[in-house]
Order: C-alpha cells, then sequence, then structure tokens
C-alpha cells in the first residue's frame, strides 16, 4: 500500500481530521465529543494519512514552551498495522524538527507504548487514565 501524509490546509481536510478522530476515539473508545475536542485545535498544526486521496489517518501537534506536544495520533481500523502509523510518525517527527523543535512529547494510550518506543520515545511517571484509558506519559529528547 502507498500511503502519504499532508499538512492540513483547508477547512476541509480539517473535518476529514475530526471525522476520522470520531470515528477513532468517540466510536471506538467511547471518549465523549467533549473531551476529544478540547478547544486546543485551533493552536494545533493538522495532518492527514492518505492512501488514494482518501482520509485514512491524522495527528495534531502544539508547542508549549520549547516542547512539542503530539496529540490526537489516529488511524481508522482497517489501515492499522499497514505501516500508516509508522509513516506519519516520521511525518510528525520531520514536521517539528523542521519547526525548530527537538523535543517531543505525548501521552500514549497503553496497549499502543512499544510503537512509540521505536521511535525513541521513554516512558515517564506513572500510568495515568484520561477519557478511562490508561495512558503513560512519553518523551522524545532529540529528533534523529
Amino acid at each position: 500500500m502507498t500511503f502519504t501524509v499532508k499538512p492540513v490546509s483547508t477547512r476541509d481536510e480539517l473535518e476529514d481530521a475530526f471525522d476520522i478522530r470520531r470515528k477513532v476515539f468517540i466510536k471506538e473508545q467511547h471518549v465523549t465529543e467533549e473531551l476529544e475536542f478540547d478547544g486546543k485545535d485551533d493552536g494545533s498544526k493538522h495532518f492527514l494519512a492518505l492512501k488514494d486521496d482518501k482520509p485514512i489517518g491524522t495527528f495534531r501537534f502544539v508547542f508549549l514552551k520549547g516542547t512539542a506536544k503530539l496529540q490526537r495520533f489516529a488511524v481508522l481500523k482497517r489501515y492499522r498495522k499497514s505501516g500508516v502509523g509508522r509513516l506519519m510518525m516520521e511525518s510528525a517527527l520531520e514536521a517539528i524538527k523542521h519547526e525548530g523543535c527537538e523535543e517531543v512529547v505525548l501521552d500514549a494510550q497503553i496497549q499502543v507504548r512499544a510503537f512509540y518506543e521505536k521511535f525513541g520515545f521513554v516512558a515517564e511517571g506513572e500510568e495515568f487514565k484520561d477519557a478511562g484509558i490508561p495512558h503513560m506519559k512519553m518523551r522524545l529528547i532529540s529528533i534523529p
């Protein structure tokens, strides 16, 4: 399969990203709409993963005091384990580095912690629940 990842540049593309988040986080994982749409979308940089121009994944990041916070990393269920997540993470790290930032943090769902560790993220602190789902804060000190 061939995938591409691109920055969101139109309102329609942003709605595509929101639709993916609704399918993954709200419908599949039962996160409430109020928690998912947290008011931070306007200050974030959003990206879409595409297969044949069809949106299949998304993520966003924000900058907080010199650190990028990667959030809302989601892939539609039928495309998981296809390699698109790897391409999305590589694209995220490249975009963050291009912005002049080297340090990245994220709150990983426990079931995908190993995915982030493959990119050099290290767990910090204790496990916690976010929207009732076990998470772990993770940090990448330097983007390769």
